[in-house]
């Protein structure tokens, strides 16, 4: 409401041509600036933060459990796969659906005060900066791909502390990662304010032509989600020997609850009855399935990417192979530490870190996740199907090739906490 209130508020302004306009642009922005620094600032330390508590976690699971241990590499597999996909798949569209010239233009226009945050390195500067000599500098400097790379060695180290220092420092960094949640809690309230007036600055300086270019944006987004969906189908038929009419039988409560709650948490109820009816124990699906909504989101590095290119293409930017390659490993790994909040919120922490490796604006995040409602919904059908896709895959290939009797407490398990009570 805020995004069109905003942008007609704008539009209103400009027709009436008055010499007040560009007086009350330059008291809006500051406000929309504000908003966005105030998101800004939450987003190293909350990315830091949830790298290392997933990895540790990752770490536990899979060491206490063979096929906990198979699911993390399937995870890795499929997300750098997801990341790689979207290289190919934006370009693709945005080539059979260009964004107008005129509208192109115009939004480059209203931002004209916002620049790329890096500058284009070359592939051999790319590759010697993928360590930073000094983590803090890297994050001050929102060196946010070899901040990760750090964050990701220093997780991986962690786990080879004894019990209690690790269990130490797990706790000490979901504390931060607490606090960063609950901060960006109180920077959403005040999200309605923050949009509306970046979205006035917009609609004064791009005039009707911002409508039609962020139907464009929610277009291309959601359309590479659809086939990073599509894409658990197969490897349903294929990896989980489960034919197509059958696996989408399964998942068709799953997929609702999906498509009502946009929560891969408030599914998982549902698709541990789907597993349930392709004959997957409960011993399997029950640490495959946790383990996936906790740090699996198939459709995250496709999208996210997907938002930064869109980006880059909306500002006429050319990204070489490095700047690619950067965007790729960051849209990947970034996706394990993603947080488990509302999309308004995730939305900016998991790909600005990606606009910063890549040298992209981040600016036109503030006003794209105004509509983020409608791709998010792809997200998460995505999410869920790969889900019981990959758990069916995993399953599979572990040799658990019969549903066991489900007693009575997986049946209560499976119905959720309230039939339990």
């Amino acid at each position: 409401m805020a995004l069109v209130a905003g942008l007609l508020l704008g539009l209103i302004s400009a027709a009436s041509g008055g010499a007040w306009v560009s007086r009350a642009i330059s008291i809006v922005q500051p406000i929309g600036g504000l908003w966005l620094n105030a998101l800004q600032m939450t987003i190293v330390p909350l990315v830091v933060s949830l790298l290392i508590t997933g990895i540790a976690a990752s770490a536990e699971a899979a060491r206490a459990s063979r096929l906990a241990g198979r699911a993390f590499v399937l995870f890795i597999v499929l997300l750098w796969t997801s990341s790689i996909l979207a290289m190919i798949l934006t370009p693709l569209f945005l080539d059979l659906w260009p964004l107008p010239s005129e509208a192109a233009t115009a939004l480059r226009s209203a931002l004209a005060g916002t620049e790329a945050v890096g500058q284009v390195p070359t592939f051999g500067d790319f590759l010697l900066s993928l360590l930073p000599t000094n983590p803090v500098t890297a994050a001050a400097n929102d060196a946010i791909l070899p901040l990760i790379l750090f964050t990701v060695v220093f997780a991986f180290a962690m786990t080879r502390l004894p019990v209690e220092p690790r269990e130490t420092l797990t706790v000490f960094f979901r504390a931060v990662s607490d606090v960063m949640l609950v901060m960006i809690g109180w920077i959403l309230w005040v999200g309605p304010i923050g949009v509306l007036a970046l979205a006035y600055v917009v609609g004064a300086k791009a005039g009707g032509s911002a409508f039609g270019a962020l139907l464009h944006y929610v277009l291309i987004i959601s359309a590479v989600g659809v086939v990073i969906w599509l894409l658990a189908f197969p490897l349903g038929a294929i990896g989980g020997r489960v034919g197509f009419g059958r696996f989408i039988r399964a998942t068709g409560p799953s997929h609702a609850v999906a498509l009502s709650t946009q929560s891969s948490l408030a599914s998982l109820p549902a698709m541990l009855r789907g597993a349930e009816k392709l004959d997957i124990p409960v011993r399997a699906s029950g640490v495959v399935l946790p383990l996936a909504v906790a740090i699996f989101r198939f459709t995250g590095p496709a999208m996210n990417l997907a938002v930064v290119i869109y980006i880059a293409h909306w500002f006429g930017m050319s990204l070489g192979p490095a700047q690619i390659a950067a965007g790729v490993a960051a849209a990947a790994i970034t996706t394990m530490g993603a947080a488990g909040v509302p999309g308004q919120a995730s939305f900016i922490t998991s790909i600005a870190p990606i606009c910063f490796a890549m040298g992209v604006p981040i600016a036109p995040l503030a006003l794209l996740i105004a509509v983020e409602t409608i791709p998010d919904i792809f997200r998460t059908l995505g999410n869920v199907a790969m889900d019981v896709a990959a758990t069916a895959t995993v399953t599979r290939r572990s040799g658990f090739d019969e549903a066991e009797p489900l007693t009575r407490e997986d049946r209560l398990l499976q119905a959720g906490p309230e039939a339990a009570d």
